[in-house]
């Protein structure tokens, strides 16, 4: 028993010498691709099993966020004075060098532009204002280490030429202090605005498919930000594709036309009364036209009730002056044109 406790252990530290001599003999090859976070390249960083000289610096690594290649003859050219032979190039011509880097894009920097301005100079949040740049933007590259979010040194808006001028910060980084980080530009607040996806002639009726949402400048209040408000009114003018709506370029559709016959709706406490009459104006649904009643040649002043209906609720004299006297029936029968009807609603 204890002669076989020893037989195993002494295979075990055999194994472990045998591992350990394996490691140490492993034959050097040079790497397709390396990604390092230092301003150097390091033997080690292109070399797999590069022993000692691992950490022997050798070339200056790329930009922070860039990549280079280097040709395998300048590789092993520059790691033969460090005693360093037998290296197994794989047959590569190159090998890639990454930088590691934190990328700070455009839109992280606009976004942070908009949250300084949250609920300043007039603004409200900060995914309403829209952010343009005076020039092209690029992105920040800094260290992989370095975390938290761009501080503000300086800022200054001008809310009549909504213009800005920024300078960013962020501390830990010395990569960014030698990147520009003053901006300047303009920053707008912007609405859902109900636009069109096609031309629109003038009278034409809107439908939902002819509408969509986009963001836009809130300009002077009236724009149409509701497509269901939208739909089904009617173009005042001719409207192009794209544009933006605003409450002046629409109406509602015209449902009594002027000259048409109507029918005229008299409504009292217990009564209601019709006849026939003729408008005097176009109107859309709950305005307020004039009617002429063709026999007494009266107007009277009612509101859009219905496709040519006009409903008057208020007692006039003028009304009831026009209204049908209990012995004209035969009358009525004599003119077809007009109708007179007298319900009780009790």
């Amino acid at each position: 028993m204890i002669r076989s406790v020893i037989c195993a252990w002494a295979f075990g530290l055999a194994a472990l010498f045998a591992t350990a001599a394996g490691a140490q003999n492993a034959t050097p090859a040079l790497r397709a691709s390396v990604t390092v976070t230092s301003d150097i390249v390091r033997i080690g960083d292109l070399v797999e099993n590069a022993g000692p000289v691992a950490d022997v610096p050798i070339f200056r690594a790329p930009d922070l966020g860039t990549r280079g290649a280097v040709a395998t003859e300048l590789v092993v050219a520059a790691i033969r004075p460090h005693q360093l032979i037998g290296i197994d190039t794989r047959g590569l011509s190159e090998v890639i060098v990454t930088r590691a880097s934190r990328a700070i894009a455009p839109s992280e920097i606009s976004a942070r532009i908009a949250h300084e301005l949250e609920g300043q100079y007039g603004f409200g949040a900060a995914r309403d204002i829209m952010i343009n740049f005076d020039h092209a933007v690029r992105t920040l590259q800094v260290e992989p280490n370095v975390t938290g979010d761009l501080q503000v040194l300086a800022l200054t808006y001008d809310p009549r030429t909504a213009r800005f001028d920024v300078t960013f910060d962020l501390p830990g980084s010395a990569a960014l202090r030698r990147q520009s980080t003053r901006f300047t530009g303009t920053a707008i607040e912007t609405i859902d605005t109900v636009t069109l996806t096609r031309p629109v002639e003038r009278g034409e009726v809107l439908k939902a498919s002819d509408l969509s949402i986009e963001r836009q400048p809130k300009a002077d209040g009236t724009a149409v930000t509701d497509i269901k408000a939208a739909v089904g009114m009617v173009a005042r003018r001719q409207l192009r594709a794209g544009q933006p709506l605003r409450d002046a370029d629409l109406m509602k559709p015209m449902i009594v036309q002027r000259s048409d016959t109507v029918t005229l709706v008299y409504e009292a406490p217990g009564v209601t009364l019709t006849l026939r009459g003729l408008a005097q104006d176009s109107g859309a649904l709950g305005d307020t036209i004039g009617v002429l009643n063709v026999e007494s040649k009266r107007v009277v002043h009612g509101f859009v009730s219905g496709p040519d209906r006009v409903t008057v609720t208020a007692i006039t004299t003028r009304f009831a002056e026009n209204a049908p006297q209990p012995n004209s029936s035969d009358q009525q029968s004599e003119n077809p044109q007009q109708e007179h009807r007298v319900s009780s609603t009790e």
